[in-house]
């Protein structure tokens, strides 16, 4: 039996947490479509940040359950388990083998449908406003940029996009439809839509 790439992760960080310490580290699970509950335990144990992928649940939802069954197939990206663990989570694209539209990522991790419009772990949800710090205030951290990205502050860059719809006001089901209409880049207008 092969051996599961988040058991190895776990085995190999609990050494080296005991030999260096985990400060100045941030050691992150790219992934974990099938990462268990126990192992998401021992994620939060050892301060690994789970960056979960729940277009998963749209582009090849229906085949998982097809071949894994309801049960585990449910639990693909479990972003509300993980969350409600209280491990940091963030989520992600893969680009290329999913186009990075980060509405349509938002729209997954709230709404988890597949292509045959099936429901994907109604319970592994996100809020809006969850998803839309997975991709912005908790990336930052992930990626060591907390004091310079992810939410909008005196001295921080000005990143950030202007959309035509809020993706926490509008129905769950449209937030796949909102069109970025600028972008701004350390205060500067590296894109606008023309109609």
């Amino acid at each position: 039996m092969p051996m599961e790439i988040e058991e190895e992760m776990i085995r190999s960080l609990k050494k080296v947490t005991a030999k260096y310490g985990n400060q100045n580290r941030r050691d992150v699970l790219i992934h974990g479509q099938y990462v268990r509950e126990d192992q998401l335990d021992a994620f939060k144990d050892l301060n690994i940040i789970a960056s979960l992928f729940p277009l998963h649940t749209f582009y090849w939802g229906d085949w998982h359950k097809e071949l894994i069954g309801d049960s585990l197939g449910n639990k693909i990206s479990p972003t509300r388990t993980a969350l409600n663990k209280g491990l940091k989570i963030t989520i992600h694209t893969d680009a290329p083998v999913a186009l990075p539209n980060l509405m349509r990522v938002i729209w997954t991790a709230t709404n988890r449908v597949s292509r045959s419009g099936s429901i994907i772990g109604e319970n592994e949800r996100l809020t809006p406003y969850e998803a839309l710090k997975c991709i912005t205030q908790w990336s930052a951290y992930q990626h060591f940029e907390e004091e310079s990205k992810g939410t909008l502050a005196l001295g921080k860059l000005a990143d950030l996009v202007i959309l035509d719809l809020n993706p926490l006001k509008v129905d769950k089901e449209k937030i796949k439809d909102i069109i970025v209409l600028e972008t701004i880049k350390e205060g500067f207008s590296v894109y606008r839509r023309s109609f």
